[in-house]
């Protein structure tokens, strides 16, 4: 199953009412995730642009964009992002897939120039 990785920075708000009652988001949102159909593997909370991250699968990528919709539509987070990860397999292949593409062009005769 693909796997996506989902960034997002929390509204000021979501913030505030973080620290007046401390508790795990990821497991707030792990039930709408799992109602979508999509399985958390890792979750973790970043330094920097981002407050929370999750590496999630799911069957594809209408399911990941609709896992960004029901998080955007929560109102806990003022920008998020997804990304398609390639599992090991796939990047393997792609770099196959490149080589066939390039050995194919250095075969090709080149146009004689006038």
């Amino acid at each position: 199953m693909p796997l996506y990785m989902y960034q997002a920075s929390y509204t000021a708000k979501s913030m505030a009412d973080q620290l007046k009652e401390p508790q795990d988001p990821v497991e707030t949102f792990r039930p709408a995730l799992e109602e979508l159909g999509a399985t958390i593997v890792v979750a973790g909370f970043p330094f920097g642009d981002y407050d929370v991250m999750v590496v999630y699968e799911a069957a594809d990528d209408m399911t990941a964009a609709s896992v960004a919709m029901a998080v955007a539509a929560a109102g806990e987070v003022r920008s998020g992002k997804t990304t398609r990860l390639l599992s090991g397999q796939e990047w393997l292949d792609s770099l196959r897939k490149r080589r066939i593409v390039t050995n194919r062009k250095a075969r090709q005769p080149h146009d004689s120039e006038s």
